[in-house]
């Protein structure tokens, strides 16, 4: 998420519209309109690499992952008021378990994500960890895992929501590690979500 597009406050109604039409993708909070930023190669490599990694993995079962075009909404649901709440955003990959659960009949927003995946870069990192974490752990009750993933380091943090409701976060910095999704039975070694990224030498 870059700055805000536009500084007054819209209804979600107003904004649904606007970004039905528009030829670039923005995201929404609460009623303020923020222009999405471009990626990086390190950002697209990793993408595509996960994607990749999780289409194999989930080919023939209930499961499927969806990229960056796809909008996901955590927050207060009333599409027939005119309210301004909520988050609608562009997560980097999506995995949906099931039929997709959309907001209306134009079926491109869901409402039940069960992993997210962010790739954070500088100007993303504060809000995927702290504002989009809790919307998407708050208001997405289908989610099982949020996973972000560092692009200029090997650096990955999952978080997995347990029985009772709380999340266990776990950490992993080493290329030789793997992350296990046993939600929705995979397998994510580091070497392959980073393979043909180069970090810079500190």
């Amino acid at each position: 998420m870059a700055l805000p597009k536009t500084k007054p406050c819209f209804t979600v109604q107003q904004y649904l519209a606007l970004e039905r039409t528009s030829q670039d993708r923005h995201e929404y909070l609460d009623g303020v309109i923020f222009a999405m930023a471009g990626e990086s190669l390190a950002h697209g490599t990793i993408s595509v690499n996960l994607v990749a990694l999780l289409v194999n993995q989930l080919k023939g079962g209930p499961c499927r992952v969806f990229s960056k075009d796809t909008k996901v909404l955590s927050g207060p649901d009333a599409p027939n008021r005119l309210h301004n709440r909520g988050l609608f955003s562009y997560p980097d990959l999506v995995v949906i378990c099931g039929k997709p659960e959309v907001l209306d009949d134009k079926k491109d927003v869901i409402l039940n994500p069960k992993i997210i995946i962010e790739i954070l870069s500088p100007t993303t990192e504060s809000f995927d960890r702290e504002e989009k974490s809790e919307r998407y752990q708050t208001h997405n009750p289908a989610l099982t895992d949020y996973i972000l993933v560092w692009q200029d380091k090997p650096k990955i943090e999952v978080a997995t929501r347990q029985s009772d409701n709380v999340w266990l976060v776990q950490r992993f910095h080493e290329l030789d590690a793997a992350i296990s999704v046993a939600t929705i039975g995979c397998r994510l070694p580091l070497k392959d979500i980073y393979d043909g990224v180069t970090f810079d030498e500190e």
